[in-house]
């Protein structure tokens, strides 16, 4: 399998996980997060997003609205999804 082949099935995988959390307030936060930013995200934020997504929704929706704040390797992201949801 070549490089780019790879990048566009992971792309593909990271993109259905974020749309199919089981929390629709996720879903939706995530999947037009995905939308917006997955094939421009550099490597190391990449990397980065699918950790998140191995986050619990509780977590994650308590980060996202303020309730607490989020790990700092999360923060770039946090900040980005402001904007897509």
């Amino acid at each position: 399998m070549n490089p780019e082949s790879a990048q566009e099935i992971r792309l593909k995988r990271l993109y259905f996980r974020s749309q199919h959390r089981g929390n629709k307030e996720m879903d939706i936060v995530l999947g037009k997060f995905a939308e917006a930013h997955l094939r421009t995200l550099e490597p190391g934020l990449l990397d980065i997003y699918e950790r998140l997504l191995e986050e619990d929704d509780v977590y994650l929706w308590d980060w996202l609205v303020g309730k607490t704040a989020p790990p700092e390797e999360y923060a770039p992201l946090f900040a980005m999804m402001h904007f897509a949801a």
